[in-house]
C-alpha cells in the first residue's frame, strides 16, 4: 500500500527588492573634503606651534626676566627693566636703531625704484631681454654670506674697486677702507645690499607691468598721450597692488639688516653699522643676555608690524 507523502516542494522565498543606494549629495563632498583639508593642516600647524608660535610665547615671556643662556641662577621676574634699559640707558641701541632707519630710508626707495626700472626695460621687445633678466636675478639666489665675503674684499683699500677708481682718475685718487670709516662703512653696505636684491624685485615690478591689458596702453595711444602720460596715469595706478607688496617686503628685509654687517664690518667701525637685529644677537648669545635680547626682540617686532600697517593703510585702495 502507497503512503502518500505529506511533504511539499519546498519554494524559493521572494527576493526583497534592492535597497536604493543613497546618492552623495554637494553637503557631503563639502564634508569630506573639510576632513581632509583638517588632515593636511595637522602637520603644518605643529610645526608652526612647536617652532614659531611657542617660541615667540617663551620669547615674550623672557623678555620680562633676567634670563641668561648658560646660569647655574635660574631667572628671576624683573618686569620691565629690560625695556626701560633699552630705552633710556643703552647708547649703542639707540645708534642701531637710527642706523636701522637710515638703511631702509635709502634701500626702500633706491631698491624699488630701481626694481621698477629694470622691470620697465626688460618688460620692452628687445633682443636678450631673458639673458638681462637672468643676469639680473643671478645675486638674488646667491648665498648672502657669499656675496658678503666678495664684497668686502672689493672694498678693500687694495680691493677692485678702489684700483678701478684709481685708474678712471689716472692715479688720483689713492683708495681708502670704506669699511673701516664710520662716514663710508654704512653707505658701502646700502650700495651692496641694493645690488642684491634689486632683481627680486625687477621680477615683482615684470609680474605687474605683464599683468596690465595691452588695450589700455592701446586706449590711451588713441587719445594722443604721451609716453610719459601713459606711465604716471595708466601704469603706476594699475600697479598700485604691486607697489604695495614691494615696499612691504623692502622694508622688512632692510629692517632686519644682519648678515652683511655681521660679516663685513662686525657692527663697526665705531657702531656705524650696527642695527637692531644685530644687537639683538649680540645681547642674546654672544653676550648671553637672553632676557634682555628678548626684550630688543620684542621691540623690534612692534616697530616693524607698526611700520607694516601704515605703509598697508596709506597704499590700500580707496572706495
Amino acid at each position: 500500500m502507497a503512503i502518500a507523502s505529506t511533504d511539499r516542494p519546498l519554494t524559493a522565498a521572494p527576493e526583497s527588492p534592492p535597497r536604493p543606494r543613497r546618492r552623495r549629495g554637494k553637503g557631503d563632498f563639502q564634508k569630506a573634503e573639510q576632513r581632509a583639508g583638517r588632515a593636511f593642516a595637522i602637520p603644518a600647524i605643529i610645526l608652526l606651534l612647536l617652532f614659531v608660535i611657542g617660541p615667540a610665547v617663551v620669547s615674550l615671556t623672557m623678555s620680562f626676566t633676567n634670563a641668561r643662556l648658560i646660569s647655574p641662577v635660574a631667572p628671576e621676574f624683573i618686569g620691565l627693566d629690560n625695556f626701560r634699559r633699552a630705552f633710556t640707558e643703552d647708547d649703542l641701541f639707540h645708534q642701531s636703531v637710527a642706523n636701522t632707519f637710515g638703511f631702509a630710508a635709502l634701500v626702500v626707495p633706491l631698491q624699488g625704484g630701481l626694481g621698477l626700472v629694470l622691470a620697465l626695460l626688460v618688460n620692452q621687445k628687445i633682443a636678450g631681454r631673458n639673458f638681462f633678466r637672468t643676469v639680473y636675478f643671478l645675486p638674488v639666489i646667491t648665498s648672502m654670506v657669499v656675496i658678503s665675503l666678495l664684497w668686502r674684499f672689493l672694498y678693500q683699500e687694495d680691493g677692485l674697486i678702489n684700483s678701478a677708481l684709481s685708474m678712471l682718475t689716472g692715479g688720483y685718487y689713492a683708495g681708502q677702507a670704506w669699511l673701516a670709516d664710520p662716514s663710508t662703512a654704512m653707505g658701502a653696505i646700502v650700495i651692496m645690499s641694493v645690488w642684491q636684491g634689486v632683481g627680486f624685485h625687477m621680477i615683482i615690478w615684470l609680474t605687474g607691468l605683464q599683468t596690465i591689458p595691452d588695450e589700455v596702453y592701446e586706449a590711451g595711444a588713441l587719445d594722443g598721450t604721451t609716453p610719459w602720460q601713459r606711465f604716471r596715469y595708466l601704469t603706476l595706478p594699475l600697479l598700485r597692488p604691486t607697489f604695495a607688496f614691494v615696499l612691504i617686503t623692502i622694508t622688512i628685509a632692510s629692517m632686519s639688516l644682519f648678515v652683511q654687517v655681521d660679516i663685513m664690518t662686525d657692527g663697526g667701525p665705531l657702531g656705524s653699522t650696527s642695527t637692531i637685529v644685530y644687537q639683538i644677537v649680540q645681547k642674546g648669545f654672544q653676550q648671553q643676555q637672553i632676557g634682555y635680547g628678548a626684550a630688543l626682540s620684542l621691540i623690534f617686532f612692534c616697530v616693524v608690524l607698526i611700520l607694516a600697517l601704515l605703509q598697508r593703510r596709506l597704499t590700500r585702495e580707496k572706495d
